[in-house]
């Protein structure tokens, strides 16, 4: 198999390209099918027996995003954005198998018969251990939020993933579950001049070994 260059590949152009954006303009908007499109996009994402444990808050307007500025440190991409994600893993509950599985076999991707052989092992991994359920809750979540970063640059969008905000004050005020946790914020919208193009990386000779 041959690796075509980047310049040949939008995807991976895209993800070369990527920076997190600092400045916004505060005057784009998104509309709802706009945002809809970006969440379909993130759970297109990888995850564990197709749990699909994860939950996406839009907050989108000027009420919203004054409730959530002053609990996300101040930081000014929550009210210059046109629209913020809460991203929201889910502690793993495999008891959902059955139902998240239901469209595969309806489908005829898998058979029936196959659903136990994925939720028996799920529940063994998983249910016994709170610090599996809640790794895979971020795992997870972190998994769309990727995808909705890259979704966003390809949109001529910028985006900014942030872990600065109170997270016991945006369970409460945004009516969490007690089985989620809010992994990050993810603002996205059109920028406005003074962004950093992206910052150069480590070489792979440093993080990569061959074996």
């Amino acid at each position: 198999m041959t690796i075509g260059t980047t310049k040949s590949n939008a995807v991976i152009e895209c993800i070369l390209s990527r920076s997190a954006s600092k400045y916004y303009d505060p005057a784009a908007t998104l509309s709802d099918e706009q945002i809809h499109e970006l969440v379909r996009i993130g759970t297109a994402a990888p995850t564990s027996f197709h749990l699909q444990n994860w939950r996406f808050i839009a907050v989108r307007t000027r009420e919203s995003k004054a409730r959530l500025f002053p609990i996300a440190w101040n930081q000014p991409a929550v009210v210059d954005a046109a629209v913020t994600f809460i991203v929201c893993g889910q502690l793993v509950d495999t008891s959902v198998i059955p139902e998240r599985l239901a469209p595969l076999v309806e489908a005829g991707v898998m058979p029936a018969a196959m659903v136990p052989e994925w939720e028996i092992p799920a529940r063994d991994l998983y249910m016994a251990y709170p610090q599996r359920r809640r790794d895979e809750a971020i795992r997870t979540a972190t998994f769309g939020a990727a995808a909705m970063i890259y979704a966003a640059r390809s949109f001529g969008l910028g985006s900014t993933p942030m872990i600065g905000f109170d997270a016991d004050a945006v369970h409460l005020e945004f009516g969490l579950g007690e089985e989620e946790v809010p992994v990050m914020l993810l603002a996205v919208g059109a920028e406005r001049p003074g962004n950093w193009a992206q910052k150069p990386r480590r070489p792979v000779a440093d993080v990569l070994d061959l074996i």
